[in-house]
């Protein structure tokens, strides 16, 4: 089973409409192939794939701290152990977490010598699942409606993802990564066997790529770029970046007035990918 990362530090490249041309090109080839979108703030492959969200296979739950002040003694060893700066404290005062930071981790509860803060999980995200054909499903995650940090969510998404594929017996798991190089993104990313950079030829698009290949290298993960809508711009940045980290363009993309119309009509899943990319 090869689990591929479809990801752009840039967004609006058209990531996702290739990791659904990937992943259609895979499975008209006779694999089995699981799509896991794990933009999970905003996910819309199933969109594209003229899908809909309906009962959840599974609910997401996050655990986060929550004090005794009757056991606390204002200490500060769990404000030293948070890596995520979600724990502020005056001194003299008891310590406050703040949700939108806190990823959930433990350490502080871990530290804690005195177990004044114990893990109490909340609901913070979905997991659902599509079968778009046979040998060919499409799996959803769903952050809850303003959570700040989704990492998490991302993590056990993909978690069920694999399993999932591991129990059919995939080929390919094509993870559709959210835009940027945060923390959500780097989820999705670990221990993956491949990335596949999405960039168009402009120069925004040329600076962010340099971002996420950058990363890749970091997480030493092999990274390969594909360029579309590659005859629209100047693809000379684009071109200089890849030369700079050493990477490669293994794919153009041109612009395909058949792929936006069936991006637009939620007709993707209709695409025939041998001539497309």
């Amino acid at each position: 089973m090869k689990k591929i990362a479809v990801t752009g530090g840039k967004g609006g490249t058209g990531k996702s409409t290739v990791a659904i041309l990937l992943a259609n090109k895979y499975f008209q080839t006779g694999k089995k192939v699981v799509l896991v979108d794990c933009d999970v703030e905003c996910p819309n492959d199933y969109l594209l794939l003229g899908q809909g969200l309906k009962t959840p296979l599974e609910k997401i739950y996050t655990p986060f701290p929550k004090l005794d002040e009757n056991k606390c003694q204002k200490c500060g060893r769990c404000l030293k152990a948070c890596r995520s700066n979600a724990i502020f404290q005056a001194p003299g005062q008891y310590p406050i977490f703040i949700k939108d930071l806190c990823s959930g981790c433990g350490a502080c509860w871990l530290v804690c010598p005195n177990q004044a803060i114990r893990p109490v999980k909340e609901e913070t995200g979905q997991i659902f699942l599509n079968q778009l054909k046979e040998n060919y499903w499409l799996i959803t995650g769903l952050a809850k409606a303003g959570l700040e940090e989704t990492g998490p969510i991302v993590t056990q998404t993909k978690k069920f993802a694999l399993k999932f594929a591991s129990q059919e017996k995939a080929d390919f798991v094509l993870l559709d990564t959210a835009a940027g190089t945060h923390c959500p993104v780097i989820s999705a990313l670990l221990d993956v066997d491949l990335a596949m950079a999405v960039t168009e030829p402009t120069p925004m698009g040329a600076v962010d790529l340099g971002l996420i290949l950058d990363l890749c290298r970091k997480l030493k993960v092999p990274i390969e770029v594909i360029l579309n809508q590659a005859d629209l711009g100047d693809k000379k940045g684009v071109e200089e970046v890849v030369q700079k980290y050493q990477a490669e363009i293994i794919r153009e993309i041109p612009y395909s007035k058949e792929i936006v119309q069936a991006y637009s009509r939620g007709k993707l899943l209709s695409l025939n990918l041998d001539e497309k990319i």
